[in-house]
């Protein structure tokens, strides 16, 4: 025998060679001998029956354990390959030692393997594996032709194209050989020759044995020193253990017990019930983790690192590698590492990088499923190492591997501490997750009783055709906002996690499994470019008239949702945190949302808190509303019965409203005993309209018939805070006819209902608290203008108030009061403007004026007459609440009292200046209104604002006992500027003597037109005391008149109207009737005025008679 020139090595000192097992010419036969000798040597082992008897002497014990080596047959080498076989439950030390090193002499070479050749030939010769031959040849080789069937193995799980069928019988024995290969690298040849530098350069102090090698290469497997040959044979032999977890010894081992006690070790639905996929493993014992089964800790941790090992390469799934072959070299070829490639098919199969097959997306989908990654982001090596940062700072309370990290993830989506590289990321990952309940861990722990009693699901790991894991959440979710008397609730736990997966959903469409399979046409159509985060939804909210049906009614349904529990909006509450921590955290704190907190919001809406994201959030939340009452929580609920019997068949939520408070106006107006709307839903209804006031938008009618004037009028306008509403009112006489007549209308309802007058109530706010608590809501306007000119009043809602007059005098009908005062006199005395009148459009106060020249006349009811009295007040202080006087005298003020008119304050300096400036006025209109002015400034002292401040003292010392109205007060000044014993104040005589030099000038322009003028006149003349000698001695004379006249024919005197007999010339007669007085019998005088009655015909000597008494 030549010497062996690799001797010194074989004596080369090390644990191994200098164990006493080894120290005999068996080892170093392996050593010395050249290589063909050497195997026919190595066969002559496997097969000598000296050897098994040394089998059979060395593992004595361990044969009597194991039955089925027991009964072998002796000489034909099967005892030393049954004992091969089950070398993982040899306990004795001398057996195991001893079968360990016939382990390395069989695994040598494939042809010492029992039966090997004999099943793998012709697959050998087929995929062209490499000589048979027992001649001489490379010892080094004959590991690679185990690997040639390997990988045919493998080529033929994956059906790739020209994929070679292997015979089961070879399936089985390469299975095998991998799997006695698992505990050792050394015993896989092709692996321990390709890896061998690799194993010096990264797991140089791992001891070999029991799997801790391949383990150790498997987590450097993508370093980038890794050679590429080794990179290879290590993922040949992790796609070995897909197929067959067995070929890992460390998860068989670990795991052995559990798999028993879960009865996971067979699976009876493969075709070898021997070998079990990695995958019907790891999810027949996640289904136990997950249902609170103990599984050991070692076990746990071997499934983790199989779960990572998965998601880091996808070629070890042969269904990704199968069905989503175009997907990858079309969009992610080159991502080969770290699972860079399994999330680029994620993110194709959200839809952002293109169509993707349904097959892959369900291989992807099985594949989320068996890593189960949502238990612990660890798992997803692609996504732990973008979100590391990310976790640091927004997670790091957490504990590492809780699966509690994913939604703290998903708590700080578009917020400034999420990275761009993770949000990506995770949004790959949640679109799956979303996909399939039971893959979010902490929602399975709290709600897998309720998904068992409620949607009759099955075990974690089980599916259903009529129940898929897609539809179990949408049951949970439409039991989540039950009610008590609707039963069938989900938990308070489940609830919870139920509405966390809601919030997260609300994030991006995609998360939404059913709205993105529904609404993906629409998407297209209406939303391609609506790109940033939450737009979609909100794109579709604004279409929802134009979706598809599907589509639309999931919308609808997440709408109404969100109305109930608005907190879903994550990104809204988000931009609102300050808001709602100032002003509606109480709301925000509960558990069960009905809509309160969005209430809250809107209630809020222009607090110095809010800020433009939130504000445009709860503003597009309530144009959302106004399509559907469904999607207003609180109105739904406390006018759904109403709206069933007084509205029925109507959707939109504007028509609902107007419909219901139609009928509120209309019940309290007729007086009935009960209103048809109930008490509930009249307070709410209050809430919509007052909230629907705040924004033309929220009035699509409105909205419409206005868009071109606000777009000419109002350009730069914010429509919050009923802004764009004021402008347009401000600039009425520039509307268009559409949009005059809605505004008038607004106006005539918000007068009526002054509560619903957005920006009265918004700027009078404090005064309101602090002058009208008490006041009903119709009844504000009026509080505020009786309060108007206090001191406490602030200078902003005094203007406020003030343009509410204006608008109310320019038409009637805005004023409630007077039109219910004057709904008699109106048409007794001003038909005639009536009958001009168009719909829906001012009279420009000419039916107010046309009641205070009546007024002044003395002619009106007398609660008509209180009416224009305080409109006659409130006017006189400022001119621009008189329209006629606007309409006509607009050029004259500007020319002769610009600075008058220019005052911040009004109090009647305008009026004052006109009438000081009455000859200077040109236009005649202008004229006419000034001289009305002074005509009414007769019937009461009240009218003339600066006269009554000149004369306060006055009335009070002379005129006190002089009740005011109907030119009383007046009269009693007149009388004491006459009376040279009266000293009135300086102020006051001027004024008065002003006020006579323009009433002689108006009379001489506009002659007397009734009694009450001629009067005034005669009071104001310098013939006074001529022309009431005259009136006196007329007076003697009707007198002696009525004394003489209106005798019967029987020669009894009888009262000229009634025809009842009275006495003559001082006798006592019955009081004439205030309605039989004529109208115009009145004179002003300093006492009562006379009353004339007709004088009928007498005998002529009575006539005679009556004038000698004169």
């Amino acid at each position: 025998m030549q010497p062996c020139k690799f001797l010194p090595l074989c004596l080369y000192p090390s644990p191994v060679t200098q164990s006493p097992l080894y120290q005999n010419n068996n080892y170093l036969l392996l050593c010395v001998y050249p290589p063909q000798l050497l195997w026919n040597y190595k066969l002559n082992l496997t097969t000598d029956p000296k050897f098994e008897s040394v089998a059979v002497e060395v593992c004595k014990s361990t044969i009597a354990e194991i039955k089925e080596c027991a009964s072998e047959e002796l000489g034909k080498g099967y005892l030393v390959s049954c004992l091969v076989d089950h070398r993982g439950n040899i306990s004795d030390y001398q057996c195991n030692q001893y079968i360990h090193k016939m382990t390395s002499i069989i695994f040598s070479d494939y042809r010492l393997i029992c039966g090997f050749m004999d099943k793998c030939r012709e697959d050998i010769n087929t995929l062209h594996c490499g000589s048979i031959s027992t001649g001489e040849k490379d010892i080094h080789s004959q590991g690679e032709v185990i690997a040639c069937l390997e990988k045919g193995l493998v080529r033929e799980a994956e059906q790739q194209p020209g994929a070679h069928a292997i015979k089961d019988e070879c399936k089985k024995s390469i299975m095998r050989v991998a799997e006695l290969s698992s505990d050792d690298f050394h015993l896989d040849r092709y692996l321990y020759f390709s890896c061998r530098d690799d194993r010096e350069r990264f797991c140089e102090n791992t001891l070999a044995g029991e799997g801790r090698v391949y383990k150790c290469l498997f987590n450097h497997k993508f370093e980038e020193a890794m050679t590429e040959r080794c990179r290879e044979a290590l993922t040949t032999r992790q796609k070995l253990i897909a197929q067959d977890y067995k070929v890992s010894y460390s998860l068989a081992k670990a795991c052995k017990s559990d798999l028993r006690k879960y009865r996971c070790s067979v699976d009876t639905n493969m075709p070898r019930a021997r070998e079990a996929r990695l995958s019907y493993l790891l999810l027949c014992l996640e289904s136990a983790v997950h249902r609170g089964r103990v599984v050991s800790g070692e076990c746990q941790g071997e499934m983790m690192d199989y779960r990572r090992m998965l998601m880091e390469d996808f070629s070890l799934s042969p269904e990704i590698v199968l069905h989503c072959r175009s997907e990858i070299e079309s969009h992610c070829s080159g991502l080969h590492r770290k699972g860079r490639t399994l999330h680029c098919l994620m993110n194709v199969g959200r839809g952002d990088a293109g169509a993707i097959d349904p097959n892959c997306q369900r291989a992807l989908q099985t594949l989320i499923q068996e890593a189960d990654p949502g238990a612990d982001y660890r798992i997803d090596r692609a996504l732990n190492e973008a979100c590391e940062s990310v976790i640091q700072t927004a997670c790091k309370h957490i504990r590492n591997g809780d699966p509690m990290i994913l939604s703290c993830l998903m708590e700080h989506l578009y917020t400034e501490k999420m990275v761009e590289d993770c949000e990506h990321r995770l949004l790959e990952l949640q679109y799956f997750i979303a996909r399939d309940w039971k893959l979010d861990p902490i929602l399975y722990k709290k709600c897998q009783s309720d998904a068992s009693r409620l949607c009759h699901t099955r075990g974690w790991n089980e599916t259903s055709e009529m129940m898929p894991p897609g539809a179990i959440f949408s049951c949970l979710y439409r039991h989540a906002y039950r009610t008590v008397e609707q039963g069938r609730r989900l938990s308070r736990d489940c609830k919870v996690e139920v509405q966390r997966i809601l919030h997260q959903r609300a994030l991006d469409v995609k998360l939404d499994p059913e709205l993105q399979r529904r609404c993906m046409t629409d998407l297209g159509k209406w939303c391609s470019e609506k790109t940033e985060a939450g737009q979609e939804l909100e794109c579709l909210q604004d279409h929802l008239e134009d979706l598809v049906m599907d589509c639309r009614d999931v919308v609808g349904n997440l709408t109404e949702l969100e109305s109930e529990d608005i907190q879903i909006e994550a990104l809204l509450m988000r931009a609102c945190e300050p808001v709602i921590q100032s002003h509606c955290h109480e709301m925000a704190d509960n558990q069960i949302d009905t809509g309160d907190l969005m209430e809250c919001l809107v209630q809020n809406k222009h607090e110095k808190e809010m800020n433009e994201k939130c504000l445009v959030g709860v503003t597009h939340f309530q144009l959302v509303q106004i399509k559907d009452f469904r999607f207003s929580y609180k109105f739904k609920t406390a006018c759904k019965e109403d709206v069933l019997k007084l509205c029925p068949n109507i959707k939109k939520k504007v028509d609902v409203v107007i419909c219901l408070s139609t009928t509120v106006r209309n019940d309290t107006l007729q007086d009935v005993k009960e209103q048809r709307v109930s008490v509930k839903c009249r307070k709410q209804l209050r809430v919509e309209e007052v909230e629907m006031s705040e924004d033309i938008r929220l009035d699509p009618e409105l909205y419409d018939s206005c868009q071109p004037d606000i777009k000419r009028l109002c350009p730069n306008i914010n429509y919050g805070n009923a802004q764009v509403i004021e402008c347009l009112k401000e600039n009425k006489r520039q509307l268009t006819q559409r949009c005059h007549q809605r505004i008038f209308k607004l106006q005539e309802v918000e007068m009526v209902d002054p509560e619903l007058d957005y920006q009265l109530m918004r700027v009078c706010k404090h005064m309101i608290r602090r002058f009208c608590t008490e006041s009903e809501g119709k009844n504000m306007l009026q509080c505020l203008k009786q309060n108007k000119n206090s001191e406490l009043m602030d200078p902003k809602c005094k203007q406020m108030i003030t343009k509410r007059q204006i608008t109310q005098n320019t038409d009637y009908r805005l004023n409630p009061l007077l039109r219910k005062a004057c709904k008699a006199d109106i048409p007794k005395f001003c038909q005639s403007i009536l009958n001009k009148a168009t719909a829906d459009t001012e009279l420009e106060g000419q039916v107010i004026s046309c009641l205070k020249l009546k007024y002044a006349d003395q002619r009106l009811s007398p609660d008509c007459e209180d009416q224009i009295r305080v409109i006659l007040q409130e006017s006189a202080l400022d001119y621009r609440l008189d329209p006629q006087l606007q309409i006509h005298c607009t050029q004259e003020i500007s020319r002769l009292c610009p600075e008058e008119a220019a005052a911040q304050e009004q109090t009647g300096q305008v009026e004052e200046c006109l009438k000081v400036n009455l000859l200077k006025i040109k236009q005649e209109g202008c004229k006419k209104e000034v001289l009305n002015m002074l005509k009414e400034s007769k019937a009461d002292i009240f009218v003339d604002p600066v006269l009554h401040t000149a004369c306060a003292l006055d009335i009070k010392h002379h005129c006190a006992a002089i009740p005011p109205g109907r030119g009383r007060q007046m009269s009693c000044l007149m009388e004491a500027l006459q009376d040279k014993r009266v000293r009135l104040q300086p102020e006051c005589k001027k004024r008065l003597q002003d006020r006579i030099d323009m009433w002689s000038y108006a009379a001489k322009v506009a002659p007397a037109e009734g009694f009450s003028d001629l009067a005034m006149q005669v009071m104001t003349s310098p013939s006074k005391n001529y022309i009431l000698t005259m009136i006196g001695r007329a007076w003697l004379c009707s007198s002696s008149w009525v004394c003489c006249a209106g005798a019967s024919p029987n020669g009894s005197p009888r009262n000229s109207r009634t025809g009842r007999p009275r006495p003559i010339c001082g006798g006592q007669d019955t009081p004439i009737k205030e309605s039989d007085r004529r109208p115009n019998a009145q004179i002003w005088t300093s006492s009562s005025p006379f009353r004339f009655g007709a004088l009928p015909a007498a005998p002529l000597k009575q006539i005679v008679f009556c004038f000698l008494l004169l």
